[in-house]
């Protein structure tokens, strides 16, 4: 018996050894092509806490695949991201990255443009569903949260961990005159108004300055909250709003728990907040796999005609129950 065993051990091992080498042989056939060039946006500005999880993982899987990376910030100006697609179609790389904030009537014609000169387009955290379905074939996936599902999942967690009911008002504070982005925030506010009923749950519309320096809702939010003294929640789908929000609330006099807050992301001040008891639950969209899946597209369709996969990297939400576990990794910038 003995015998017979380490002969199986021994096939199993050159198994090992065979499928190794071939995975060696497919990075070396890669290097020795030269490396492929991928422009990829990366959305807001860099390190800041809705955008360093995404670099960080955009990063490690160009390092891992031998990538030429090239990252865009835009500061979440459409404008400005549609102008860096424009650039990057200029520059005639391999592959290029693009979210879809600026919408599908912007970038559906850039993305035949760069389709035409043989480049291959994918997207990630804002989809863009018609644009995907075309050029699917083409390598076009998607790697982002279900927005509206997202947004709905913080929306019910507010009215768990908050404790809000029928008649409390709330606010769904956001960006809803963006093409696609809005499906998180409409989310957020269909779950509130679903447990506090209609008529008690409003809207309030980011504008582009507020969108790009957070710093600039301040004000904003303060003179809202000293308009509405009777405001129980305040709900947003924004990263940055997230972020300032306990500060907002503490200045302006508010315990926590006086306010609920639901939101999106997971840096310092996020995990802060939650800490603190003023966020009750931050929607975890895995930013570090935004940035790791369409470089990995990009390989996969440039070498295999892997056609676009679309990826679903929205799976939860970071509460007080969870955030010990999750901080260490948010601080390295892998969350």
């Amino acid at each position: 018996m003995k015998p017979k065993k380490r002969g199986m051990f021994n096939l199993r091992a050159m198994g090992l050894v065979f499928a190794l080498a071939l995975i060696v042989g497919v990075v070396q056939s890669v290097y020795a092509e030269g490396k492929i060039v991928v422009y990829m946006q990366m959305g807001g500005d860099p390190g800041i806490a809705s955008v360093l999880a995404r670099t960080t993982g955009a990063e490690a899987a160009a390092k891992a695949l031998g990538i030429d990376l090239h990252e865009q910030y835009a500061s979440w100006d459409t404008k400005k991201m549609i102008d860096q697609f424009k650039e990057a179609i200029a520059a005639k790389p391999d592959g290029i990255a693009i979210m879809g904030h600026p919408g599908e009537d912007a970038m559906g014609p850039l993305v035949e443009q760069a389709e035409a000169a043989g480049i291959i387009v994918t997207s990630g955290n804002n989809p863009l569903p018609n644009i995907e379905a075309k050029f699917k074939s083409k390598g076009f996936g998607y790697a982002g949260a279900d927005l509206y599902k997202g947004g709905y999942m913080t929306g019910e967690a507010m009215v768990t961990y908050g404790k809000l009911k029928a008649g409390d008002k709330a606010l769904v504070w956001d960006i809803f005159h963006q093409e696609g982005r809005s499906r998180s925030s409409q989310g957020v506010f269909d779950a509130l108004e679903k447990t506090l009923g209609k008529g008690n749950v409003e809207k309030l519309d980011v504008t582009q300055d507020i969108d790009s320096d957070a710093t600039k809702g301040i004000p904003v939010m303060t003179a809202y909250l000293a308009a509405h003294p009777d405001l129980k929640a305040i709900g947003t789908q924004h990263g940055q709003l997230t972020a300032i929000l306990p500060k907002i609330l503490k200045d302006a006099g508010k315990k926590p728990g006086d306010v609920v807050v639901g939101g999106i992301d997971l840096g310092p001040d996020v995990i802060a907040g939650i800490k603190s008891g003023y966020i009750v639950a931050s929607f975890d969209q895995v930013l570090y796999l935004q940035g790791w899946f369409p470089v990995q597209q990009i390989w996969l369709t440039k070498n295999y005609l892997i056609p676009g996969l679309h990826q679903d990297t929205g799976v939860g939400l970071v509460t007080p129950a969870n955030v010990e576990a999750i901080a260490p990794l948010i601080e390295k910038g892998f969350r």
